[in-house]
């Protein structure tokens, strides 16, 4: 990421101006954790300008899917309130898709495999 760029990001200093509502701000972007539009364009507006900082002050990205069918449309929100490339920002972390297990589960595995021992 070039110089210029990460200035852009990262300037603090920069006033956005308010957050002008738009007709689709209800539109639900995030299925996972139930997130807008509407509540990412205010995200933005409070100072969250990568998509780390949007994913921990939302949880948008953090549900079931783990990004898998929001990351894009955010990117795309957080870079239109920015006026910034899509481009230009950074790869966020990401992880594979997990399900909770019951305890119960890994305590039949450990029972299956003493008894094959």
């Amino acid at each position: 990421m070039s110089e210029t760029i990460h200035r852009g990001l990262c300037d603090r200093t920069r006033d956005l101006g308010p957050c002008e509502p738009q007709p689709d701000d209800d539109m639900v972007v995030c299925r996972c954790e139930e997130v807008t539009k509407g509540e990412i364009r205010q995200a933005v507006h409070d100072g969250m300008f990568t998509m780390t900082e949007v994913r921990r002050y939302l949880r948008c990205g953090m549900g079931l899917c783990q990004g898998q069918s929001c990351t894009k449309l955010v990117r795309r929100i957080i870079a239109a309130e920015l006026g910034l490339p899509q481009g230009d920002f950074g790869a966020e972390t990401s992880r594979a898709p997990m399900r909770p297990v019951e305890m119960a589960v890994l305590g039949n595995e450990r029972e299956h495999t003493e008894e094959g021992d």
